[in-house]
This record gives C-alpha cells, sequence and structure tokens, in this order.
C-alpha cells in the first residue's frame, strides 16, 4: 500500500495525474498514512494503556476534587506526546506538531497572535459590561417547559434552520453531540433541561450546523479519503455559524420567537423579540466552559491553551497546574475558581491526550465572522435570510464554499478561497465589540 501511494505521490509530482479529486486524494491519503505509520507499534499500545487509565482515573478524581490523583498522568501524557511528536516531524516544535494535527497549518506563532488579539478586544470588554452593563430581566429562560413539549418543537427547529428529515435524524443523549456516519447519513442529538428550553434550542441548532457540513460534503467524495469535514476549526465554525452568527442575531428573533409563542405560548406569548435577543445574548463570565457564552467562551480556551503552551515549552508541570487556572481565571474571567472539579478537572480532553485540540474551539467562531462579508459580497444578505427563516441562500453559500469540499482543502486554503483573503482575528474581534458593546449600551 505504502509502494502504491508513493507512486501515485510521484505520477502527481510529475502532472501524469491532473483531476483535481484524485490529487486531493492522493495528497490526503499519503499525509493521512505517513502519520498513522510514524509511531512504533510499542508506542500505539503504551499509548492506549496510559490514556485509557487516566481517563478512569480522570472520572473519580473530577468527583472528588482529587487533582492530586489526576496530576501524574498529565506530566507521563505531555512527556509522550512530546516524544510521540519526534516520530510525526522532528524538525518542529513538539507542541506546533499537534496544534497542526487539529487544524493543519496553524502553529503556535499563528495561535499566539490569534489570541492576543483577542485578548486584547474581549478581557475589557467582559470587565466593562461586569462593571457599567445592564443584566436583563428574563424570568422566562427558568420557566419550566415539559419533555414532550420540547422534543416536539426540536424537530421543527431543525427545519427552521434548514435540515431535511429526510437526511438526518434526532436523538436525545446525556450530552448533545452529532456525527456524520457517510456522505448522505448524518445524525443529531440534543439534551432537554425542563427548566431551560433555550438550551436545548441552541444544541439542536449548534449539532444542526455539524450535521448541515457532513452531509454537504461533495457525493462524490463517498468512500474516499476526502469524506468528512477538513479540521476541527472548519466544523466548529459551521456549528458556531448556525447557533451564534444566525441563532442568536437579532433577525432570526422573528422565526424564533414565532415557533417559541406556537409551542410554549404561556411563557413565551408576552415576550417581544427585543427581550427575546437580549436574554439569548447575556454575557456573564461563568467556571465552566460548555456552560458559556458566545463573548467569554474563548476566554475558557485562552485559559486551556496559555497553560498548555507552558507545558510543552517545559515552563509548568502538572501541579503548576491549579494556581495557573486560577490566575487565569482571575484575570481574563475576574472570577475565583472554588475547587479543582469547576476549574482544571472540569474537561476530559486532556485525560484522552487531547493538547492542541483546544484551541480549534475558538478558532470555529473566529472563522464565522469572515464568513459574513463575503457572503454579502456573493449577494447573500444574511439578516434578510434569518429574519424570514428561510436560511436557503446561506446554506447554498456554504455549501459551495466550505462544505462540498470535504477534507479535499486544508483550513487555511478553504477560509482564503471562501473569503478572498487569508484568516483574519480581526473581523471576530470587530464582530464581538459591536454587537457586545450595542447590547450592554457601553
Amino acid at each position: 500500500a505504502c509502494a502504491l501511494v508513493s507512486e501515485l505521490e510521484a505520477s502527481v509530482a510529475a502532472s501524469e495525474l491532473t483531476d483535481p479529486q484524485v490529487v486531493a486524494e492522493v495528497r490526503t491519503l499519503a499525509r493521512d498514512q505517513r502519520e498513522a505509520r510514524a509511531l512504533p507499534t510499542e508506542e500505539v499500545e503504551a499509548w492506549s494503556r496510559l490514556t485509557c487509565e487516566a481517563d478512569a482515573v480522570w472520572h473519580k478524581a473530577k468527583n472528588a476534587n482529587d487533582w492530586a490523583s489526576f496530576e501524574p498522568y498529565v506530566d507521563r501524557i505531555v512527556e509522550t506526546l512530546k516524544r510521540h511528536a519526534g516520530y510525526v516531524d522532528p524538525t518542529r516544535d513538539p507542541y506546533d506538531v499537534w496544534l497542526d494535527q487539529y487544524e493543519r497549518g496553524m502553529d503556535a506563532r499563528a495561535y499566539d497572535q490569534f489570541f492576543d488579539a483577542v485578548r486584547q478586544t474581549v478581557v475589557p470588554l467582559v470587565h466593562a459590561i461586569g462593571e457599567r452593563g445592564t443584566q436583563p430581566e428574563a424570568p422566562f429562560l427558568t420557566a419550566h417547559v415539559p419533555d414532550a413539549v420540547q422534543r416536539a418543537m426540536s424537530f421543527d427547529l431543525m427545519k427552521l434552520v434548514g435540515l431535511d428529515l429526510a437526511d438526518t435524524c434526532l436523538a436525545f443523549t446525556e450530552h448533545p453531540f452529532s456525527e456524520g456516519f457517510a456522505v448522505g447519513d448524518a445524525r443529531v442529538t440534543t439534551h432537554i433541561y425542563e427548566d431551560n428550553l433555550l438550551s436545548n434550542v441552541y444544541s439542536v441548532i449548534h449539532e444542526a450546523g455539524h450535521a448541515s457540513y457532513e452531509l454537504g460534503v461533495n457525493p462524490a467524495y463517498a468512500r474516499t479519503c476526502l469524506e468528512g469535514g477538513t479540521s476541527l476549526g472548519i466544523h466548529e465554525s459551521q456549528s458556531r455559524f448556525f447557533e451564534n452568527t444566525a441563532g442568536r442575531s437579532r433577525a432570526f428573533m422573528t422565526p424564533l420567537l414565532a415557533l417559541l409563542r406556537r409551542y410554549v405560548p404561556e411563557v413565551y406569548g408576552t415576550v417581544s423579540e427585543d427581550e427575546l435577543y437580549r436574554a439569548v445574548n447575556i454575557a456573564q463570565p461563568s467556571l465552566v466552559r460548555t456552560e458559556a457564552d458566545e463573548l467569554t467562551y474563548p476566554l475558557h480556551i485562552m485559559i486551556r491553551y496559555d497553560i498548555e503552551r507552558l507545558l510543552f515549552a517545559g515552563e509548568a508541570t502538572a501541579k503548576d497546574i491549579p494556581a495557573l487556572w486560577a490566575q487565569k481565571t482571575r484575570e481574563y474571567l475576574g472570577l475565583d475558581v472554588p475547587n479543582d472539579t469547576l476549574g482544571c478537572l472540569q474537561d476530559t480532553h486532556w485525560s484522552g491526550g487531547s493538547f492542541g485540540y483546544f484551541p480549534t474551539y475558538a478558532l470555529g467562531s473566529a472563522y464565522d465572522a469572515q464568513y459574513v462579508p463575503a457572503m454579502e459580497r456573493a449577494g447573500v444578505d444574511l439578516d434578510a435570510a434569518c429574519a424570514v427563516g428561510d436560511l436557503a441562500p446561506v446554506r447554498a453559500w456554504l455549501r459551495e464554499n466550505i462544505w462540498q469540499w470535504g477534507r479535499g482543502k486544508d483550513a487555511g486554503e478553504l477560509v482564503e478561497a471562501a473569503c478572498g483573503a487569508p484568516f483574519d482575528a480581526t473581523f471576530y474581534c470587530d464582530y464581538l465589540a459591536k454587537k457586545f458593546g450595542e447590547l450592554y449600551q457601553l
């Protein structure tokens, strides 16, 4: 198989193979193969044992607020990843190797620039809201809405954002997720809290974005290495686009409130569109990443990125993490961390060895802000589409510029082709500053 892939690479280099899909397949398959074969068998076996053990210890440690029991595993995992990076690409900094694995073309230098821009915009904005902003009264947010009502409404929500229920299905689970099984087959799940209807609303919209991407991949890529999304950041940009850029826009409140009134008239019959807009965009620091709002979310990612940078640079070890976590949470979010369960033990990612993964969560939202002016230049009016509850023109742009390409283009190439310029965090920072400055009258 390796010899055959090498032959194909030589044919591409000699311009004997020129079909764009075949060229993309050879490039992607060769890279996948090289990386899959990079580690010796004994390293792979030892890694599986280490991460399985670490995961079991993490579950107990989180419940018991016991960082000390998990701490040795973090050091072992980081040391192992540094060693593994030498097998994958000995010419690069180990952390850059793993950042690139999750988002092709990204390295610590690029992320440093991105997070510096976010830090300069978002941290002062969050602190200003805390000092001068007024939070809205929104008792409807915690109104009791029965499980059965929320389930029925969830299917209409999927239709509202443009999913064809013939292509996908909705299930209910502990933690919302979506899964693309093959071209033309993606599934969505959500979780229902009877006293938090909007949690379900936005998890359905978020996961519908992921599913739309998987369903929009070029059918010709089925059963090839180009099937599926190209990167975690691009995938997250689709879910966050539907959830935040469209789903939390002022314009989208018109169809969303109509749907809420149809299913829960006793709660939403007297709520105005402006009241709903303010409520779904409350920005308030919290300790738990998965509960964070659109504005404070990237600060949670920065905490984790800053700590990963220090660990891989040898400037910190696992025993330093609780103090670093507390320091950065105070600096970025203005909060004190009461315990490690709500601090450095809250996420499972590190127990599975996923270092370099977290930054993609913030990058996804940042890509979104650059899509909007590109859509406008192509004649797509996002606000108009949201206001009438018909996202077809928006979905058509995303399908043409993002979805159809599957893994055929890496993230950087995809963004530049779609937006007409390389990724630039300025769009994201300007979007957050304008939106939340207006919402909180700063």
